[in-house]
């Protein structure tokens, strides 16, 4: 079975033909760095690592861009509002740089506990100003943006069209822009900005022939895939929420600048909800993946994302994410299990249950399947080592395979190393944890005693031995360095 791929700019799967035989080229829309990564950001990127993971599997050379978004993306997702990152920066009393930095440091750091591989390319919207000034340019030049006091935007009149991916209407566009459609400057309610001429005060800014400002949101990401895959490329993922308005003007300013298809594939994943109540962090119900750690390992938010389908909401629960750690430990004991048996006399036929992962997989890449085939070996498997017989030298080997190369390597869910190595590990991990929790305690009753000193000195000690501490207004964070 070839490898089929809901797209959902024409609503149904397609089988998957890269544009370039044995290269698959794949951009997935990065996070804005002004917050700690939430529940809603594993989802999108877990599921991701799986499509890359699978298409390596099958052979292809992948080329992956994932962009950090560190200027230009406003409150309103759309033209109106204070940059989130500057808004961030106010209110933690610094400077936007310093907010993109740590934050971005702080979503690697999250994305590799959860066995997250990083891109082959993870380019900054400000590292390509450049590129982007460039793009606009081309816009303005064959008639699809134009310049009003500074600030530039596309015409989306100019794109017949603007829409398709997302059905919205040039009304729906309007009547969705609320305030932006109330300024009077654009020639179109529906038209978007390219470039922001900077206010007075605003500290991410760049000289243009336009004026000094800043790029849109949109802007960035076309930018930044075709000059590291090339004007048309094979697959660009997301969350569906940036279909409209973030994907639509993409496909509009690249296609307007080009004159070529820009996306072969759209991929957009589902949200996560909340006790079945969508999350938001206006809502107050935001789930934060460092607070999760505490208590659920990263493995078990991987596998319990990849119980549900990249396209279907995941609901979290306490009962749900129990429910999935039960679940994953039960396929980790059968592959320890395999590890250490002797070899029997029994065979078991293991081609059906590869030839059952692979179709799943090959279906829009159906995690939930693909989990249930490792479901069902896992029970033959313990089955035959319970019995008289044992399994045979042949069938051990060919399990562990399925295990190493199905739920270890493309999955991301077994851990397959020395067993009572990573059991060890993960005790060490649980210790520190606790540990460094204790001292922050410790700290906070010596800043609420004013016994500062007392206070530095644990923080320094801890930042020696590899844990930076971060006061906010929530109380202390920290993350430890991957070297220690």
């Amino acid at each position: 079975m070839s490898l089929f791929i809901y797209n959902s700019l024409s609503r149904q799967k397609e089988e998957f033909t890269p544009l370039h035989p044995g290269i698959a080229t794949l951009y997935v829309c990065g996070p804005t760095v002004y917050g700690h990564a939430h529940l809603g950001h594993a989802k999108s990127y877990v599921s991701f690592d799986v499509v890359v993971k699978w298409l390596r599997h099958l052979g292809y050379t992948v080329k992956y861009i994932q962009n950090i978004t560190d200027v230009g993306h406003l409150t309103d997702d759309a033209d109106e509002g204070e940059d989130k990152i500057a808004k961030q920066a106010r209110l933690e009393k610094t400077d936007p740089m310093e907010i993109a930095q740590y934050y971005t440091r702080s979503y690697y750091e999250d994305m590799d506990r959860l066995g997250v591989d990083r891109p082959n390319i993870a380019p900054t919207a400000t590292g390509h100003i450049p590129e982007q000034i460039a793009l606009i340019k081309k816009l303005m030049e064959n008639g699809h943006a134009y310049e009003v006091n500074g600030n530039v935007y596309f015409s989306v009149s100019s794109f017949p069209d603007y829409g398709r991916l997302s059905g919205r209407t040039d009304q729906e566009a309007q009547q969705s822009g609320g305030r932006v459609a109330s300024r009077s400057e654009k020639r179109h309610p529906a038209d978007f900005a390219l470039w922001k001429k900077a206010e007075t005060g605003h500290l991410m800014k760049w000289d243009s022939p336009w004026s000094t400002g800043y790029p849109g949101w949109h802007a960035e990401c076309s930018a930044m895939a075709m000059k590291y895959l090339g004007d048309t490329i094979d697959i660009h993922g997301g969350g569906m929420e940036n279909k409209f308005p973030h994907h639509e003007c993409e496909i509009a300013q690249s296609e307007a600048a080009t004159g070529k298809p820009y996306v072969r594939y759209w991929m957009h994943n589902n949200m996560v909800t909340v006790n079945g109540t969508k999350m938001g962090k206006s809502l107050k119900n935001s789930v934060n993946l460092k607070d999760l750690f505490q208590t659920i390992p990263p493995i078990v938010i991987r596998f319990f994302i990849l119980q549900s389908h990249y396209r279907s909401p995941l609901d979290f629960s306490e009962t749900a994410i129990r429910a999935s750690q039960s679940g994953l430990e039960k396929l980790q004991e059968t592959w320890r299990a395999l590890a250490t048996a002797a070899p029997g006399s029994e065979e078991l036929d293991t081609a059906g249950y590869e030839e059952r992962f692979t179709d799943a997989m090959n279906d829009d890449f159906n995690t939930p399947i693909a989990i249930s085939v490792l479901f069902d070996l896992a029970r033959a498997v313990n089955t035959a080592l319970n019995s008289k017989q044992g399994l045979s030298e042949n069938s051990l080997e060919e399990c562990k395979k399925i295990f190493e190369s199905c739920g270890h390597d493309v999955l991301g869910i077994i851990e397959t190393g020395n067993t009572e190595s990573s059991q060890g590990k993960a005790a060490g991990k649980e210790m520190v944890d606790d540990i460094v929790s204790i001292l922050l305690d410790v700290r906070k009753q010596a800043r609420q005693n004013k016994d500062f000193a007392l206070s530095d000195l644990i923080r320094d000690r801890l930042a020696d031995s590899g844990v930076a501490i971060k006061d906010t207004k929530e109380g202390a964070e920290w993350s430890i360095s991957e070297n220690k």
